[in-house]
């Protein structure tokens, strides 16, 4: 994503109605991404979680709309400090910001920009929970996600999109989130999860996905909003990049999903649903930051690359025994690790930017940059989360009690169930009811036959 930079007076721009429209639109897109992540995980974890699985995305729309106005946008994309963090006054509270005052550079508004930053910030926290299902206290992960979006997302996000941040000014390419966004999340997950432990039961008891329905409307939701996430970070439409990234993400979603249900077949026998549905997933999330640098072609090969690996990658939680309920390692840390570094292979110089790949004649330059930026965030994100999961653990507790954890999270935390099985054509409490009224209007017609 292309963050503020300097123009002449005379080549200042000027707001564009159709820019301004678009990114308001890829907005809503983005944000639609979050409740179909929730349908995603809730449909992957048993029943007496569901609820708990969908409020742990949904809950991000609430509290990091609020860190992001009061100061989660100064810090991300105020004026740089030390290339480490933002600060401007004006952004805290959005309180200083001109309503057709234009981000630097570009023909849209501030506050669109603000707006669509701010859908991928409440995102990437949720990603996180996905790793942490049946579980973790909804009050625990709720301050877990305002420590975390404070001390990682918000300097993450300036290191690599910000104007000053180190990694933008190396020269690493992360169009669209897969350092910032997906290494960050799966990163992090995995350093919460080293912290909390595994499920009661992990690798003994079957914990298979309760509504592959809802986990391919999930996916499906996150495809469609996926459009928004991609090609709307070139924050503008005017000379075809974003089109580009368009179909690249179609493309590499399609060659992702392919390829994990290949290897799927290969290795189980079977095409599955959550095999189709997790491919895709993998697919967007590598070529979300090399999707600016690549041709269709190369989404191609970046899309069936991390469809296979990610497909691999998900078995390693029960070769090393670490509890990754859901994906989140395999398929965020790989996927967004894998599209990160394929930049410096399939970089066609003439999409973005004039950057080269090694396999288009520019060296290993850039993938030593990629590298680099790849390994800080995973690093950084990994071992701070990892402190703030013992701190909260040591304090306030993370996990709930073992009985509710095997009983079910949902009426504990939350005072509801997913489900009530006790209506009409369900359960025990319908089939109580039918046998007196059966008996009464038999009852009755035995009568009538009588009097008659």
């Amino acid at each position: 994503m292309p963050p503020g930079i300097s123009t002449l007076a005379a080549d200042a721009p000027e707001l564009s109605a159709a820019n301004t429209g678009f990114m308001l639109i890829c907005s809503a897109l983005v944000m639609l991404m979050t409740p179909g992540l929730a349908f995603f995980y809730g449909g992957m974890v048993r029943v007496k979680s569901t609820l708990n699985m969908l409020m742990m995305s949904f809950i991000s729309l609430g509290i990091v709309t609020i860190l992001w106005v009061l100061y989660g946008f100064s810090l991300a994309f105020g004026t740089d400090s030390g290339s480490i963090i933002g600060w401007s006054s004006d952004y805290v509270g959005l309180s200083g910001i001109g309503i057709t005052e234009l981000w630097d550079g570009y023909t849209i508004p501030v506050y669109v920009f603000a707006v669509f930053q701010l859908m991928f910030a409440i995102i990437t926290p949720a990603l996180i929970s996905g790793a942490l299902a049946d579980r973790v206290k909804f009050t625990a992960w709720a301050l877990f996600i305002t420590l975390w979006a404070t001390v990682v997302y918000f300097p993450v996000a300036h290191w690599v999109w910000g104007a000053g941040g180190w990694l933008f000014e190396m020269g690493v390419i992360d169009f669209a989130g897969g350092t910032a966004v997906h290494i960050n999340a799966g990163a992090a997950a995995l350093g919460v999860i080293l912290v909390i432990g595994k499920r009661v039961g992990f690798k003994k008891d079957p914990m298979r996905p309760h509504s592959l329905p809802l986990v391919m409307l999930g996916a499906g939701l996150l495809w469609f909003g996926w459009f928004g996430f991609n090609a709307g970070s070139w924050l503008g439409n005017d000379d075809g990049v974003g089109a580009v990234m368009f179909v690249n993400t179609q493309v590499a979603t399609a060659a992702a999903m392919l390829a994990w249900l290949a290897y799927e077949k290969i290795r189980h026998g079977a095409f599955t649903t959550l095999g189709a549905a997790s491919g895709a997933v993998a697919g967007l999330v590598a070529i979300t930051p090399s999707g600016g640098a690549v041709s269709p072609l190369g989404a191609i090969a970046v899309g069936a690359i991390a469809g296979l690996l990610c497909a691999m990658a998900v078995g390693l939680k029960f070769k090393f025994g670490y509890d990754d309920s859901l994906d989140v390692v395999g398929v965020h840390l790989v996927g967004g690790v894998v599209g990160s570094l394929l930049v410096g292979l399939f970089a066609t110089g003439g999409v973005q930017s004039e950057v080269k790949g090694l396999f288009y004649g520019g060296g290993l330059d850039q993938l030593g940059k990629q590298a680099i930026g790849v390994f800080a965030v995973l690093a950084y994100s990994l071992v701070v989360s990892a402190i703030l999961a013992f701190v909260l653990d040591k304090t306030i507790g993370m996990r709930v009690d073992e009985d509710v954890e095997v009983s079910g999270i949902d009426q504990v935390e939350h005072a509801e169930t997913a489900y009530d099985f006790s209506g009409a054509g369900g359960g025990t409490g319908s089939r109580k009811a039918v046998p007196p009224a059966v008996d009464a209007v038999a009852g009755a017609g035995q009568n009538k036959k009588v009097d008659a």
